[in-house]
């Protein structure tokens, strides 16, 4: 088929890239550009136009969402302008662009991507992939179903969503250092442990670049916990895959 361009909109950064659905990699570097602030629909709509212009790519097009996304409409919008709860998403990128465009919650993104190329191939059970970032994004899999829009990012911990704790953006406004960090992971990891008895957790997001730097830190526990194997590409690869699907 034509090739497949995935786009991975984040609180801070828009980047994406063709790819490769066989291998689960990027055929080019990726491209980005920051996050358009306020983040409201007509400048994230021009930034990914932007960067799907970049590679002048014709065809499918995938996109992730930091916050629900049921049936191409986006619901949620933690990280993002508020003005893009409500709207039909799909429809909107479809028309920018010109092209088929495929939207879902940008963890369930990562975690396609990581069961069928990376950290939870062939993983039985219940595999649960976290994204660490601007927030936090969970993508739960029960033998390899994804269940869509967790969010779990905003369970409650002590009293705040668990994403104002324990995402990596958590880390650097409060100044903390890795082991500081880790144990705001762990009491994080205690609580999703609790209600869903993962037997794995990949740990994802652009942090997963620097996991040697506090997955030691984080203490023994029944599930496994290790990182994503695509790293930061599991958004743009697991995005692609989506619209793949789309068009049969």
């Amino acid at each position: 088929m034509t090739a497949v361009f995935g786009v991975d909109i984040g609180g801070s950064g828009i980047k994406g890239a063709p790819v490769d659905l066989a291998r689960g990699a990027l055929v080019e570097e990726r491209h980005k550009v920051l996050t358009p602030q306020p983040s409201a629909p007509e400048a994230v709509v021009a930034a990914v136009c932007e960067v799907v212009r970049h590679f002048d790519h014709r065809g499918p097009v995938g996109l992730t969402f930091p916050g629900v996304v049921v049936d191409g409409r986006t619901r949620t919008a933690a990280n993002v302008d508020k003005g893009w709860i409500g709207l039909d998403a799909a429809g909107l990128f479809r028309e920018a662009l010109g092209m088929p465009a495929t939207v879902l919650n940008d963890a369930d993104a990562a975690g396609l991507a990581e069961l069928t190329h990376g950290a939870g191939r062939g993983e039985p059970g219940v595999v649960l992939v976290l994204t660490f970032g601007t927030g936090i994004g969970s993508a739960l899999f029960v033998d390899g179903t994804l269940v869509p829009n967790t969010e779990l990012g905003h369970l409650e911990l002590r009293g705040k969503d668990a994403e104002r704790r324990a995402s990596s953006a958590a880390k650097e406004r409060h100044g903390l250092d890795w082991e500081q960090w880790a144990g705001r992971v762990d009491d994080y990891l205690d609580l999703v442990e609790r209600l869903f008895s993962p037997h794995l957790i990949v740990i994802g997001g652009g942090v997963s670049r620097k996991h040697e730097k506090f997955l030691p830190l984080l203490r023994d526990r029944e599930a496994r916990v290790v990182p994503a194997e695509l790293r930061n590409d599991a958004g743009i690869v697991g995005a692609a895959m989506a619209a793949a699907r789309a068009e049969g």
